[in-house]
Order: C-alpha cells, then structure tokens, then sequence
C-alpha cells in the first residue's frame, strides 16, 4: 500500500503523497500519463519542512490524480484480491512509521482515508498552506493537509508549513498561522446534520452517536439540524472539480514529459493515444464530463450555476457558524471499503463526497478524527483541534 524510503532525524519523518513535488523522486499522482516523471524543485511544504529539520521519509500512493475513493485506482499499486481498500498515507500515520503524512485534499479522500484508519486529517482553510509544486486538477478547491495520530503533531506540521507564499497566486497575505489545540471547549456548541447522519451506515452513526455523546461530557451543546443544501452542494463541487480537471489535465500530451505512445504517426495520433494509454477509466470520465458542463450548449445551466450555488452555499455556512463553533457530520458512509470495478466509480465517488464537498467548495477547514469528521468557518482550526484533543485526552 505504500512505497518510501525511511530516514531519521530528531523532529521526526513526514511523507508526501504522490500529488507532491520532492526534488529529484518520482511524482507521478498515481497516473501512467507522469511515468517517470522527476521533478526539479520540491513543494513548498515541503521545502518548509525540511528546512525545520524534518526529514521526507518518501512518498505515498495516490488514485490517480486524487479522483477516487481512497486511492484504490494508483496505477502503481496493485491492491490483492479481497483486500479493503486503505489509503497509503493514513495507514503509514497509524503504522507509526512516520510522524505525519501530507496529503492533497480535493475531493475528500484524504479526509475518507483517515476515517477508515483511525488517525486525524486536517484539511485547512484554503489559501492558508502553500499549493506551490502540487501537480493541480481543480485548484479552486484543492488543499495541502497533514495526517498524524494526534492533534498536537497536526498543529505542529501545520504551524510549520502554512503561511504566505509569494509564488503560489492563492495563497493568503498572512506571514504564519498559530494553531492551538488547549482552547476550552466548555460552552461550545456543535451541530449534526441529519441528512448526512441518515446516509451512513449504523454503524458509522453509532461512531458518530458515540462522539457526540463524549462532547456532551466535555460541556458541548450538541444539537441535530436540518441541511438542506448538502446534496446541491456536491452536486455543485463535482461540477467544477471536473471541469478544473478537464483544464488541468490536458497540458499532459506525451510531447514534454510522462508517458508517450509508441504507436502513432502524426501529431493527433501522439496525443490520442498517449491520453488513452496513459490515463485510467475513472479520469476519462471526469475529462469527459468536465468539457461537456464547460461545452457552449451546457456552460450557463451546469458550470456558471455551480458557481452561485458555491456563492449561496458559503452564505448559507457563514449564517450557520454565527450560531454552531462546528459541524459534525461523517466522513463517509462506511467504516470499509471493499474492492469495486473502476466503470462504477464516478457514481461511488459522487455518493461518497456529498460529506466532504462543502469545505473543498467554499474553502472551510474540515478535521477528521476518531472516525468522524468536524467542519469548522474559516480560520477555526484551533477549535476543531482543541475538540479532537479533547476527546483523545479522555479516550473517547
């Protein structure tokens, strides 16, 4: 499930996922269209870690381009037959091998692979970590975040690799960020969504039932409301994540760099078929469905109205955080994941980010932990920390 190349060194060792630039080691986002493909420069998260004496203990396997699930479709890792599907990265956090992990987060499977194995995944707010040497598919929504075992050593990393970046174009002005995780949580007031609690499993509501129940003995008010723009969200998200993607993608070709077709004899013939050998099912359909919302006849009634809908729906967040310190809802459906075929899923993909669509929409931080997951407002990564911490100090 992962490949890396073990190093000591006092701070401790960090691994980057496959959609992360490290000078000079194979990046290749989980696809056959960047085999081969070695960088020149490392990310600047990576670059900040380093230079904090951080060791990069390697890299860790992605889906390809970060579409599916968990990571099941990497063209490099070939999953045994009956094998449940784990996400390289949080397994490795939870092995223990690594401190922590960083992970792009696009369209939740960073946050659905730390729910499956237990560990903690931020994904902060957008424009606060650095995108620069990420290789990008929708980058209005996309985010660097930090697996680890605990909110203390999230806080860590995060202090060391956010911040203003002058060569990425969306980062924040902000110099540094200070993220504290011994905020008192007394008197704090989380929500449940009951349209995202009714679509998970029972024994992903029990996990969540149970988390609840443990921050009611912390003194949180916790109470279950109705959100009844979830499903429009998602919808809106995966609209413009595939048209993002669409754009993003097609700057791999076979002419500069990764895979080039060996069958071919003019210049169409080269693109076509190093496209169609070097990419998988699952990023066809997103290339497909993201040119068809951006097409002529499809722009006003899909990608322009997603774009309001993104507009409403941050709205609609921003009143509900006036009255709610965080959101809790679940991460994913189930507590497993079992092998499927690739042809079903865009639909299984679609399904499954309706709980994670919302932060990678408006730009909202989003924590998971213990199996469930907390969105927060903007720049509220110490209260979703602090109420993570919490509940690993007590052992809920």
């Amino acid at each position: 499930m992962k490949y890396y190349m073990a190093k000591i060194s006092d701070k401790g060792t960090v691994a980057v996922d496959d959609t992360i630039l490290v000078k000079d080691e194979l990046s290749c986002a989980g696809s056959h269209i960047l085999d081969g493909y070695k960088p020149l420069f490392s990310a600047e998260a990576v670059e900040r870690l380093i230079a904090k004496g951080y060791e990069i203990a390697g890299k860790t396997h992605v889906g390809e381009f970060g579409l599916d699930l968990v990571g099941e479709f990497s063209y490099y890792n070939e999953l045994s037959s009956g094998e449940s599907l784990k996400g390289s990265a949080a397994e490795l956090v939870k092995s223990g091998e690594v401190k922590a992990a960083l992970g792009v987060d696009m369209n939740g499977s960073t946050r659905r692979a730390a729910a499956l194995s237990d560990v903690s995944f931020l994904k902060p707010t957008y424009g606060t970590v650095s995108r620069y040497g990420v290789i990008s598919c929708a980058a209005s929504g996309e985010q660097v975040g930090v697996y680890a075992k605990t909110a203390d050593d999230i806080a860590e990393i995060m202090t060391v690799i956010a911040g203003n970046d002058t060569k990425d174009g969306t980062s924040l002005r902000e110099q540094s960020y200070t993220y504290d995780c011994n905020e008192d949580i007394k008197g704090y007031k989380v929500c449940i969504v009951k349209e995202l609690f009714d679509k998970a499993d029972d024994k992903t509501k029990a996990n969540l039932t149970a988390y609840a129940e443990s921050l009611k003995t912390q003194g949180v008010e916790v109470d279950l409301i109705s959100l009844d723009f979830a499903d429009n969200a998602n919808t809106a998200w995966q609209i413009l994540m595939c048209a993002e993607t669409c754009n993003n993608v097609s700057r791999y070709d076979g002419v500069k760099f990764g895979h080039r077709s060996e069958n071919y004899r003019n210049i169409d013939e080269l693109y076509v078929n190093s496209r169609t050998e070097g990419f998988n099912f699952l990023t066809k359909t997103v290339i497909l469905y993201g040119s068809d919302v951006l097409s002529k006849h499809r722009y006003a009634d899909c990608y322009d109205k997603a774009l309001r809908v993104r507009r409403q729906v941050a709205d609609k967040m921003k009143e509900l955080f006036s009255n709610y310190d965080a959101v809790l809802t679940p991460a994913c459906t189930k507590t497993e994941y079992a092998q499927y075929d690739i042809k079903d899923a865009f639909t299984k993909v679609f399904d499954e980010s309706v709980f994670t669509a919302i932060p990678n929409l408006i730009g909202t931080p989003a924590l998971v932990t213990n199996g469930v997951q907390l969105m927060g407002s903007h720049f509220s990564e110490s209260k979703l920390l602090s109420i993570a911490k919490k509940s690993e100090r007590t052992g809920e």
